[in-house]
């Protein structure tokens, strides 16, 4: 039965051929490059130019700690290093699109970080500036390329679970916001920040729905502003359904991070590792059961990957891909676009306290 699972291990794989590897530099030395971007880009074998961060303190700091040879005195000098080809963004949201223009107009390929933009306007301002650039976006969306949602992905695509029905992710964690002063005081939390993730692995195995509803709330003596309870269901043509339901104010210290993806010919299980022991985590679990295959009950796939790092190394494959072969990364700018979609109707849903169609006029 091992041997079923080959073409859905090739479609997990991260690795990252020689040929497609360009140098990046990296804009932001905060905590997510230094557990996360630095240690996936090493394992993958790509060069590091150089970092470049407003505190030079820290970015001297982590730069050491990678041993990654050069501190950018500014990001004008960071654009100007012709051997940095691709640039990724790694900062707070709002400062991100104002970098994103001048990268585009200094000639480089980027990998942004989610949210892509503020707004839908502004992404699609960007989408189009890279056309016109000649310069290919992608957005770390790196859920998507977590061996687990990857490997329940291929499994569907395969037809291993004949027709999807539903998929669902139930998050019921407690998270520490403090660790992003800017994250505490923003008014919009829970959907933006964090189950975009869920929200856009979603689209990646179902598409996009037609119907979104979204309820959010907080929980009394949070300290975050904004929400941290959220539920968002999601509505496709037939009778295709799909349910995000996270909260953030697990006080009892019983943590629980699942999805499921449920089909006409069966289904597939698993558990998000890393949010069971964050930002350390363990590699995730995946089941299938199937009556195509037949697997005769509950069928273990051997995860061997973690979210963090590992997956990171996803969307900038992907984009490394697409400049060295053409067409566009997975995770898209362009493709982006359907996420920050879904998350304006979930917010305007929210407010509203209606059912609201993606892409609609607010």
């Amino acid at each position: 039965m091992i041997d079923v699972f080959a073409p859905i291990a090739a479609a997990a794989d991260l690795t990252i051929p020689a040929g497609h590897r360009r140098p990046v530099a990296i804009v932001g030395a905060g905590a997510i490059v230094d557990v996360a971007h630095l240690p996936a880009y090493r394992q993958a074998g790509l060069e590091v130019t150089g970092l470049y961060d407003l505190n030079a303190e820290r970015a001297a700091e982590v730069a050491a700690r990678h041993g990654v040879p050069r501190v950018y005195g500014s990001l004008e000098e960071l654009l100007a290093d012709e051997r940095a080809e691709v640039v990724d963004i790694a900062v707070a949201p709002a400062a991100q699109p104002g970098i994103a223009r001048q990268a585009l107009e200094a000639g480089k390929h980027l990998l942004c970080q989610k949210p892509f933009a503020p707004d839908v306007a502004t992404g699609r301002e960007l989408v189009e500036l890279a056309g016109k650039a000649g310069r290919k976006i992608a957005v770390n969306q790196q859920l998507r390329f977590d061996e687990g949602i990857a490997a329940a992905r291929a499994m569907v695509r395969q037809g291993w679970i004949g027709a999807p029905t539903a998929m669902t992710f139930t998050v019921d964690i407690f998270t520490d916001w403090s660790a992003w002063d800017w994250l505490v005081t923003t008014d919009r939390l829970e959907i933006v920040y964090h189950s975009i993730h869920y929200l856009d692995a979603i689209r990646s195995v179902l598409g996009d729905p037609e119907l979104v509803f979204c309820t959010g709330s907080r929980t009394p003596g949070q300290v975050a502003k904004g929400e941290t309870r959220t539920m968002s269901t999601l509505v496709y043509p037939g009778e295709v359904r799909a349910l995000v339901h996270a909260t953030h104010e697990n006080r009892t210290g019983d943590g629980e991070a699942t999805f499921r993806i449920d089909g006409t010919e069966g289904a597939i299980k698993g558990t998000l590792g890393l949010l069971y022991d964050y930002p350390h985590g363990r590699p995730d679990t995946l089941e299938v059961n199937s009556r195509v295959l037949p697997t005769d009950g509950w069928l273990p796939y051997p995860v061997t990957r973690r979210w963090l790092p590992d997956a990171v190394a996803g969307p900038m494959g992907s984009l490394l891909r697409a400049i060295a072969e053409g067409g566009e990364p997975e995770t898209s700018g362009a493709d982006n676009l359907g996420t920050l979609r879904l998350l304006d109707a979930l917010y305007r849903s929210m407010d509203s306290g209606q059912s609201v169609r993606p892409g609609s006029p607010s």
